[in-house]
C-alpha cells in the first residue's frame, strides 16, 4: 500500500491499493475513492467488553472496511478539522497510544481496542481521558492531529510537561500522569487549568499545537446570543 498526504492545513491521505487490499476506518472519513473499491460496514471484532469499552469511550461500535476489487484502486480519507495527518508504521510487538478522537484510519493488520490508564488521576484529570486507544498488530496507522504536529523522542526518565489535550500519541513505553499546578493563584486565575499531564520516556511522542476544546474556548465570547 502506497499513500500520500496532501492539502495541508486541510489535509487528506491518499491510499493507492492492490487487488485485494484493503483499508478501515470508524467513521465516514472517506472523502473520495476510484469506483472498484467495496465498502464493508462491521464490529471490528473483539468480544463483549471490547464493545462496552469503545461505547464508554464514546466511539462507534462498527468500523467501515474498504477493498480493492478485481483491479487497483485508490482512496483517500480526510481530517475532521483543520491541521496535520501522521503515518505510523505499525510493527509486530510494539503498540502506540493514542487520543480516542486522532485515529484516521489504517491498513485491516492494525488492531484497535480501549486502553485504560493505570493511575486513575492520569484518567480523570490528564485531559486525554480515561480511556485511550491503543493500536497494535502489523500495517500502516494514521491519525489526525489538530493544528500542527511536533515530535518528540524522551530519553529514559526524561519528562515533559502537556498542557491538557495536547498529547496525541505516544509509545506503549512511555507513561503518563497528572500533576497539579502549584499555587491557588496560578490554579484559578492563571488561565492554564488545575493540572497538566506529564510523560515520561522513553519513547517518541506526537503534539498538537492546538485542541477543538481550547478554539471553542475562544470563539465562545464573540457568538451572538438571543436578546432577552
Amino acid at each position: 500500500m502506497n499513500y500520500k498526504i496532501i492539502g495541508e492545513p486541510n489535509p487528506v491521505v491518499e491510499c493507492s491499493l492492490d487487488v485485494g487490499e484493503s483499508m478501515k476506518t470508524e467513521r465516514g472519513s472517506m472523502v473520495w475513492m476510484s469506483p472498484n473499491l467495496e465498502m464493508e460496514t462491521n464490529t471490528g471484532g473483539g468480544g463483549l467488553g471490547h464493545k462496552i469499552g469503545k461505547m464508554l469511550a464514546g466511539e462507534s461500535l462498527f468500523l467501515n472496511s474498504y477493498t480493492a476489487k478485481d483491479a487497483p484502486g485508490y482512496i483517500a480519507f480526510g481530517s475532521s478539522f483543520t491541521g496535520s495527518i501522521r503515518a505510523i508504521e505499525i510493527a509486530p510487538g510494539k503498540s502506540v497510544i493514542c487520543q480516542k478522537a486522532s485515529f484516521l484510519a489504517s491498513e485491516t493488520g492494525v488492531e484497535l481496542e480501549v486502553f485504560l490508564q493505570k493511575k486513575l488521576g492520569a484518567g480523570f484529570f490528564g485531559g486525554e481521558g480515561f480511556i485511550m486507544q491503543k493500536l497494535s498488530g502489523k500495517g500502516m496507522l494514521f491519525i489526525e492531529i489538530d493544528g500542527s504536529a511536533v515530535d518528540k523522542v524522551l530519553a529514559p526518565g526524561e519528562r515533559i510537561v502537556v498542557d491538557t489535550g495536547n498529547l496525541v500519541m505516544m509509545e506503549e513505553t512511555c507513561s503518563i500522569d497528572i500533576q497539579q499546578v502549584k499555587g491557588l493563584k496560578n490554579k484559578f486565575f492563571g488561565g492554564e487549568g488545575i493540572f497538566n499531564t506529564i510523560v515520561t520516556g522513553p519513547g517518541r511522542i506526537i503534539l498538537q499545537t492546538i485542541t477543538i476544546p481550547r478554539i471553542a474556548e475562544t470563539l465562545i465570547p464573540y457568538l451572538p446570543t438571543k436578546s432577552n
